[in-house]
Formats: structure tokens, C-alpha cells, sequence
């Protein structure tokens, strides 16, 4: 009885918690939702999403936020093509090739880099490569899409990196040995059996390094410019949404139009987001599907 009365108290006390997180995404969710609508009284969503001005202080101001949704999409993309292969590529060197000495003192440096604050990354960006780039590509400026995108995937590296290589090393040793017995190489092995085994787990770790990417709020405000124009190049300064948040929330009036259009910023973010966790959780359960067909 004792035993029983233990376990239905945990059970309550993990109940607890996890209403707890429900009730605060949801409360968070009213006060965006609330806070956020009333713009689309002074403009419609079509212009709001569609426009390609944004200039909130100007008589009239004009709200239209695809230049800021394309660079959010542009360096979230550019960040996830260096981020991904390299993570991907570092978790299966240190999950299968390099030897077990190096691998204890080059993870634990790479669980370091995961928690250095994003502050000091955009500052390194802004002060050190944006005039290297700047220099080495000799255009008018190094704050851009490019200095950002760069910042966000070495944030996002260490994170794919470290939960992929937990993946991969979870992967039972029995179907490595009998990939082995039947005469396939180390490099096939990697390939053909432990990487389609281990796909829900990278994709796993894509999903959690992307959304830090998207979401991110310093780096791309101190090193993607700030420039709210649609960017035609890598090269070009941009302006996510978090940046324009960020930026501009504590300069809006207080139930102005510019402070309903910030807060419509956020549930065009917070969209965005959803959105995307959705379709990753999809492909995640997609490659499980796939990996345990294919062994």
C-alpha cells in the first residue's frame, strides 16, 4: 500500500507539472494572440504579411513585414546548410571513427560551446568577422545575411552535433558485427546500417538545432545588419522578425499601432515555428518508419 500510495503521488506531482507547462503556453499564447490582433483593424493580413515596407514611425506608417519573414527564412536556411553537414559529419566521426582518448576531450569541448550565451557569439560576429568578411569578399559592409547565418549555424552545430552522436552510438553493436560478417566495410557500415538506424535521432537533433536558429533574438540582431529589405544577395544586411522585436518593443508606445504589429511579429513567429516543428515531426517519424523497414 505504501509503495502504491509512492507511485500515485509521483504520478500526480508529474501531472502537475506538465498541466503547469500546458497552462503557461497557453496563457502565453491569449496574451500574444490579444496583444497582437488589433493592428489588423488599421491594415489587412494581406498587406501586413505581403507589404514590402516597413517604416512604423513614418505618417502614415506602413507595416509589411515580408522583408523581415524572407530574412528570417533566408538566414534560417543558410544556417541550416553549414549547420547540418557539419554536426552530422562531426557526430559520426566522434561516434565511430575517432579513437575513445580523443573523443573525452573533444566532446565534452563541444557541450561547451552549446552553452556559451548568444550575446557574446553576435558580439564575436559583429566586431571580428564582420570586418574579416567585410575585407575578404571587399563589400560595403560585413553586417549581412552571410556574418549571421555564419553565427547561427556555429550556435546550432553543437547542439545536432551532441544529440546525433548520442543517436549514433545508441545503435545496437549486433547489427554493426553482422554488417561486418557479410563483408561490408566500416565506410558501408556507417551508411547502409548505423545512419539509417539512427535517422529519428538526427533528425531529432536537427529539429532542436534549427529551432534555436529561427528563434534566436541577439545574434541575428547584432550581425545580420538590420536592414528591413528584401535581401537579393547572401551579402545583403536583413532583418529577422526576432530582431525587429527586439528592437523595436521597448520604442513603441504603449497599445499603439507599432506596438500591436510587434506583437503581431511574434504570432507570425510563433506560427512559423509550429509550423515547422510539425513538418519536422512528420520527417522524423517518416525516417523511423524508413530506418526500421530498411534494417
Amino acid at each position: 500500500m505504501k509503495r502504491q500510495h509512492i507511485d500515485k503521488t509521483v504520478r500526480s506531482g508529474f501531472l502537475l507539472v506538465a498541466l503547469f507547462s500546458i497552462t503557461a503556453l497557453l496563457l502565453i499564447m491569449v496574451f500574444l494572440f490579444t496583444e497582437g490582433l488589433p493592428i489588423f483593424d488599421h491594415i489587412s493580413v494581406r498587406d501586413f504579411l505581403f507589404g514590402h515596407f516597413w517604416y512604423p514611425t513614418d505618417d502614415p506608417p506602413d507595416f509589411g513585414i515580408f522583408p523581415l519573414i524572407l530574412g528570417s527564412l533566408c538566414v534560417t536556411l543558410l544556417s541550416g546548410a553549414m549547420a547540418i553537414p557539419l554536426g552530422i559529419m562531426t557526430a559520426i566521426y566522434l561516434a565511430e571513427i575517432v579513437s575513445p582518448r580523443v573523443a573525452q576531450i573533444v566532446k565534452p569541448v563541444v557541450e561547451l560551446m552549446a552553452s556559451m550565451p548568444s550575446v557574446v557569439i553576435g558580439f564575436f560576429g559583429m566586431v571580428v568577422v564582420a570586418p574579416f568578411i567585410q575585407q575578404l569578399f571587399d563589400i560595403p559592409v560585413g553586417l549581412n545575411m552571410f556574418n549571421a547565418a555564419l553565427m547561427l549555424a556555429f550556435m546550432a552545430i553543437p547542439t545536432i552535433c551532441s544529440i546525433s552522436e548520442d543517436a549514433i552510438f545508441s545503435v545496437p553493436l549486433s547489427l554493426k558485427e553482422a554488417s561486418f560478417a557479410l563483408g561490408a566495410t566500416h565506410f558501408e557500415t556507417i551508411v547502409k546500417v548505423t545512419l539509417p538506424a539512427s535517422l529519428s535521432g538526427v533528425c531529432t537533433a536537427v529539429i532542436l538545432g534549427l529551432s534555436r536558429a529561427i528563434g534566436e533574438t541577439m545574434v541575428v540582431l547584432m550581425a545580420a545588419g538590420g536592414a528591413a529589405m528584401i535581401p537579393t544577395s547572401i551579402f545583403d544586411p536583413v532583418r529577422p522578425l526576432p530582431a525587429s522585436i527586439a528592437a523595436e518593443m521597448a520604442e513603441a508606445p504603449f497599445g499603439s499601432e507599432h506596438y500591436h504589429a510587434l506583437f503581431a511579429i511574434g504570432i507570425v513567429l510563433f506560427v512559423f515555428t509550429l509550423i515547422f516543428n510539425l513538418i519536422a515531426d512528420f520527417v522524423s517519424h517518416r525516417f523511423r518508419q524508413a530506418g526500421e523497414a530498411s534494417l
